[in-house]
């Protein structure tokens, strides 16, 4: 694709990677058969190409508009469309410059400043999150159904394993995940624990960047990356193997964390090094000997969603399917694994409407084989999908869990 950046932006950093993108793009098409929003709203505008298209025009010197804010405001960045395209187009970072271009240019209303604003103060902060979600949990039979469909149930959380092993591997709290699924990450230590791993949690790393990066607040983003560096670089110089993300989510974005700061001069190397060392958990047992969890067979029938940041941001698909065939779960058949379920990071709560289309097709996709329990890799999607199933929904981790 020929571009034409005005000055404002064509020595940029920002602007000298999206030209790069936008060039990589041969106007091919492929990317609108994977995108959930073109599928469902058929427009140009509202899929990968006619975004690539807007962001082009902005960069370009054209008017920016509420209208291209909508459409951008309407993608997931579940990034199907990269795994679909042929010329390896970076579509991801593209919106978020382009996002990010349009949030610096163009006022948002009242309401949606508001809106974005409490959930960048509160979300990433798991001592503002955590009481709140308590809060609800404890009224939670008061509230209206569609307020109530919200909360999830509350979870109680499970003890670490006490023994201390000579491999050490971190863990990331994260923010949402530490006070809705505490079960997660104590599961992850006990199963790891098996194989003679020591699970840790620096007590100051936080949230991973994500939910302000991708709200546009690059740099509050980015400041999250460097103190979650700090957190870990006292077990990095001391040896830890790596940094094990159980929310894919979290796990998009620290591989993220090298990219980002590569022009950062303190941060810049250190950042590569946390990216170099950060590794989903079914990568980590794929590379142990299964055969010490020494499971007994389980007789439920699972239906695995692989969340988009894990098969399409971090292209990881198919792994934890491994895990689990080798231990002996039985997957249930699934339709159209390639589509988003609506939750997106902050999405379900933006763009409520798409989100809840999305989540309906997904739970429909996922459930056709009458499965015992869903499953799935991230805490965004986990609460999401349990929100309106049938079935329990849980992290596919906790299955090795006994």
């Amino acid at each position: 694709m020929k571009t034409n950046l005005v000055a404002e932006f064509k020595n940029t950093a920002e602007g000298l990677e999206a030209e790069s993108i936008l060039q990589a793009c041969v106007h091919c098409g492929f990317c609108t058969a994977t995108c959930p929003t073109y599928q469902e709203l058929n427009d140009e505008r509202d899929g990968p190409r006619g975004r690539i298209y807007l962001i082009k025009e902005l960069l370009e010197g054209a008017e920016v508009t509420s209208k291209t804010r909508d459409h951008l405001d309407r993608c997931l960045t579940c990034r199907a469309c990269e795994t679909t395209c042929p010329s390896g187009v970076q579509y991801g970072r593209l919106v978020d410059i382009g996002r990010g271009v349009i949030e610096e240019k163009l006022e948002r209303p009242r309401n949606e400043r508001l809106m974005r604003l409490a959930l960048r103060k509160i979300l990433p902060y798991s001592s503002r999150f955590g009481p709140l979600l308590l809060l609800g949990q404890t009224f939670r039979p008061l509230l209206p159904e569609v307020l109530k469909a919200k909360v999830p149930p509350r979870r109680k959380a499970s003890p670490w394993p006490t023994a201390s092993h000579p491999r050490v591997m971190m863990g990331l709290a994260g923010c949402a995940q530490s006070s809705a699924a505490p079960t997660t990450n104590a599961s992850t230590a006990r199963v790891l624990d098996k194989f003679g791993i020591t699970l840790i949690e620096a007590p100051k790393a936080g949230c991973c960047g994500a939910v302000s990066y991708h709200l546009s607040a690059h740099e509050e983003g980015l400041n999250f990356m460097r103190n979650n560096i700090d957190a870990w670089w006292p077990s990095i110089e001391a040896g830890a193997e790596a940094i094990v993300m159980t929310a894919s989510g979290c796990g998009a974005m620290v591989q993220d964390y090298g990219h980002l700061l590569r022009d950062d001069p303190v941060y810049a190397q250190k950042a590569k090094r946390v990216s170099e060392l950060m590794k989903d958990i079914s990568e980590v047992l794929l590379a142990e000997d299964l055969s010490k969890l020494d499971l007994q067979a389980s007789t439920d029938k699972i239906a695995f969603h692989c969340p988009c940041t894990l098969q399409h941001a971090m292209q990881k698909n198919g792994l934890v399917e491994q895990v689990l065939t080798k231990v002996g779960f039985n997957l249930a058949k699934t339709k159209d694994k390639h589509l988003c379920c609506g939750s997106a990071g902050t999405y379900s709560i933006m763009q409520p409407k798409m989100s809840q289309k999305l989540l309906k097709n997904k739970l429909e996709a996922l459930t056709l084989d009458q499965p015992d329990r869903i499953v799935t890799a991230n805490i965004g999607c986990q609460l999401h999908l349990e929100s309106k199933a049938h079935v329990p929904v849980q992290h596919w981790v906790e299955l090795l869990d006994r």
